[in-house]
């Protein structure tokens, strides 16, 4: 048999297209659900736990909490979360600065964006309000297949970062879209070295009525102010 008959040839292509179909339609659906999810986002409320691994001791830092962001406009995004255990604490970015409130040492820490203003609402709205074209210009995505995170069916996607800038600060993400809401139930970032933080989002509440106040942190009257990289 002529293996390079020309019906041979013609089959052989048809086969590969259909192997190509199939492997990129669950992707396809993923991303159609990003991009209905992403139509006219305006904000997210959520119950939060985080873990942040270190990957030389081998040991996870747990905390929980409670996750609200903003979007009025598409470069007016403000963020809250509110840690209360073990250690209570807030993280506010008003897409100017983040701010890290330590009730117990009464101070605030104050970080200006600056350059990074960018690079930081590209951490923070991963997956929140993200279009699959603004996922693709930035990252390499990997198909990783349905999983469930706290009964929430979901399907993973594994990033690559392709700017060089973007890999000094994350060597590659996860990230678990609800494969009914489109946004993500988990995401996991890691790091140079092997470390990792893990934010996964429970009780989601998709554009809910959210007031400038709910993502301005409130504190407490002679509170510190500290600029700690100036």
């Amino acid at each position: 048999m002529n293996l390079f008959h020309p019906r041979l040839l013609k089959a052989a292509g048809a086969i590969a297209i259909l192997l190509s179909s199939a492997s990129a339609g669950p992707l396809e659906e993923t991303f159609a659900r990003m991009d209905r999810a992403a139509t006219g986002f305006k904000g997210v409320k959520a119950d939060l736990a985080h873990v942040h691994h270190t990957a030389v001791l081998n040991e996870d830092d747990p905390e929980s909490g409670s996750f609200v962001m903003k979007r009025a406009k598409a470069n007016d995004i403000r963020v809250l979360f509110d840690i209360t255990k073990p250690d209570p604490k807030q993280y506010a970015f008003d897409g100017h600065q983040l701010e890290e409130y330590l009730p117990r040492a009464q101070t605030v820490q104050i970080y200006e964006a600056g350059k990074y203003k960018s690079l930081v609402e590209e951490f923070m709205l991963l997956g929140f309000g993200t279009t699959s074209k603004e996922l693709l210009a930035h990252y390499q995505v990997l198909f990783g297949g349905p999983e469930s995170i706290e009964n929430e069916k979901a399907t993973r996607l594994e990033l690559i970062p392709k700017s060089p800038d973007l890999a000094a600060h994350l060597t590659r993400v996860e990230l678990w879209i609800s494969d009914t809401l489109g946004v993500p139930v988990q995401q996991k970032f890691y790091q140079q070295g092997g470390d990792y933080n893990r934010f996964t989002y429970t009780s989601l509440m998709i554009n809910p009525n959210i007031s400038d106040s709910a993502v301005k942190p409130n504190y407490p009257k002679g509170v510190k102010r500290e600029y700690p990289l100036k």
